[in-house]
């Protein structure tokens, strides 16, 4: 099995929901056809280097995976007729230096993803004191 990364990039007019169900569906082609999901990367809203179908920025989401490589061409024509993918990108990792890095990034994305949120404690406000602060006053003189 081969280590695998698909950055594509989702229009910007979608709905948190419809992005989800979008992300879902991606992920659900990948383990219908035997892939592993490593980690996915929701990088957000983001500018585009250039506009691409009249749109200037666009959600981005990155899938790390291993996977055969029959499994990319399936992929790809789903990611080419969803009308809501504006781009995409596969990138796979052979050589072991970039295997390494590819092993990193992906212990970044499920760092990020499952960073638990801390709870604030609500804060009492203590009431400022009414004194006011001493102001010194140093005379110089010239001789």
């Amino acid at each position: 099995m081969n280590n695998y990364e698909t950055l594509y990039v989702l229009k910007p007019t979608l709905t948190d929901e419809e992005a989800a169900a979008n992300i879902a569906k991606i992920e659900e082609i990948l383990v219908r056809e035997g892939a592993e999901i490593l980690a996915t990367n929701k990088m957000g809203m983001r500018k585009l280097a250039y506009p691409v179908e009249k749109n200037e920025r666009g959600l981005y989401t990155i899938v790390y995976f291993k996977a055969e490589g029959t499994v990319i061409n399936e992929l790809e024509r789903n990611l080419k007729f969803n009308e809501e993918v504006i781009k995409y990108l596969t990138v796979r990792y052979t050589k072991q230096k970039e295997v390494t890095q590819f092993e990193k990034l992906v212990t970044a994305a499920n760092v990020v993803k499952e960073e638990p949120k801390e709870e604030v404690a609500p804060v009492t406000e203590e009431a400022p004191a009414t004194e006011a602060p001493a102001t010194e006053t140093v005379a110089t003189t010239e001789a």
